[in-house]
């Protein structure tokens, strides 16, 4: 079957683009077993992704096909980002929404419309793609890997809790999370800025987090509350959003969004959690090695739930890339990258000094080999090359593989408080 490929412009008001645009939304949730969008749901994404810039691709029956209408078989939707290296903020390509109906699955629907995509990515000049997974099956045969990850935690925050080890200073206040939205924006901004593996947030987020939109419940989040922290000068230095789930014990608070500048301002953060009325338990989804684990007077008052694998990266442009993120130590490693698409495939020269790299393509075999996922999987430093290379990912001379560790691991682990 011929099926119609295209690419929709989210700001064209055509009746039979509108049909499209709002088939598409209805596709992307019937792939993800989502309620069917109401109006409302689906008029806050229309205005969001315009605000974003997004490019929405799906593919769709011929008109004279049996179930042939505005919604499409797949869909696939990409905007431009950022990504904080540890080194530098690089444009990255976002990809979302990536959807095959059921009955149109292993047709090569998805190959075809990656290729494209990645295609405009390199364009574009965008030297890194990202996305999240539902299944991590799927996407390492299109050269990403997984390179941050974030632990599911629940602490119980009854008698035993208390965070020791810092001198808290200012103050806490309640506020109504749509006034605090310039705040939230403002301090997640900085602490973007500063923190390795971070990406930047599409627009849907300012619906969320001001509490106008709940898309599970395609209602006003009316449970949804704020704190902000204040500095010794009075100035915002971090904030929570949470949600008490209701009277059955025990008494339990979801997070939702927790952002501090600094280390200090996170612990406070959780101090004020802690100390939280009819509350006997926090959820949270937070970096694996969160350092409230170790400002805990009792370590067991938090347990790990869950540890999952979040942004998976592409690598795109390898010169830009690499040359893009910090380095450990002194060295020189000549690295062999094979790509399934094609956009990272070559032999390339990484000479690293004082915390920077050159990088040149280079004729013949390399020293080291690994294919373009597993450099995805380890360019933020999630990863360390000995555990890659211990899983059979990276290959070559022991020699060689020390020096590439050495120049490649170390800093702070990379975490992304951002999904898409």
């Amino acid at each position: 079957m011929n099926l119609d490929f295209a690419v929709l412009d989210p700001a064209d008001d055509s009746a039979d683009n509108q049909a499209r645009l709002a088939g598409w939304f209805s596709a992307v949730s019937r792939g993800f077993h989502q309620p069917r969008p109401k109006d409302e749901t689906r008029e806050r994404w229309l205005r969001n992704v315009r605000a974003d810039g997004t490019v929405l691709r799906g593919a769709w029956l011929p008109d004279t096909a049996y179930g042939a209408g505005p919604l499409p078989v797949a869909t696939f939707a990409h905007w431009a980002g950022e990504i904080n290296t540890g080194a530098a903020l690089l444009p990255l390509h976002q990809i979302s929404e990536v959807t095959v109906s059921a009955a149109h699955r292993r047709q090569g629907l998805l190959r075809r419309m990656m290729t494209a995509d990645l295609d405009d990515a390199v364009a574009a000049g965008r030297p890194l793609a990202a996305l999240t997974v539902s299944e991590g099956s799927i996407y390492g045969r299109f050269g990403f890997g997984a390179a941050t990850w974030r632990a599911e935690v629940e602490m119980d925050v009854a008698a035993r809790f208390a965070v020791t080890g810092y001198q808290h200073s200012g103050r806490f206040e309640l506020v109504e999370p749509a006034d605090l939205w310039p705040t939230q924006r403002d301090v997640f901004a900085g602490w973007h800025a500063r923190q390795r593996g971070s990406v930047t947030r599409h627009a849907g987020y300012g619906d969320q987090l001001r509490g106008e939109w709940n898309a599970e419940e395609q209602a006003p989040d009316e449970k949804l509350r704020a704190a902000v922290h204040l500095d010794t000068d009075e100035q915002p230095d971090g904030y929570v959003l949470y949600r008490h789930s209701g009277w059955d014990r025990p008494y339990t608070a979801t997070v939702e969004d927790l952002v501090g500048l600094t280390p200090h301002a996170e612990l406070a953060l959780w101090k004020f959690l802690g100390n939280l009325d009819l509350c006997e338990r926090i959820k949270v989804t937070t970096q694996v090695d969160d350092p409230v684990a170790w400002a805990l007077a009792d370590p067991q008052c938090r347990s790990v739930t869950g540890l999952r694998d979040h942004i998976w990266l592409r690598v795109l442009d390898v010169v830009t890339a690499l040359e893009g993120r910090p380095w450990f130590g002194d060295g020189s490693v000549l690295v062999e990258v094979s790509d399934p698409l094609g956009h990272a495939e070559g032999t390339w020269r990484v000479t690293a000094r004082d915390g920077a790299a050159t990088v040149v393509p280079e004729a013949g075999a390399g020293a080291v080999r690994l294919d373009a996922g597993t450099l995805g999987a380890l360019y933020l430093g999630g990863t360390r090359v000995s555990t890659l290379a211990a899983a059979g990912r990276i290959t070559g001379a022991p020699g060689a593989l020390a020096v590439w560790g050495a120049m490649a691991d170390g800093g702070p682990a990379p975490y992304s408080r951002t999904s898409f």
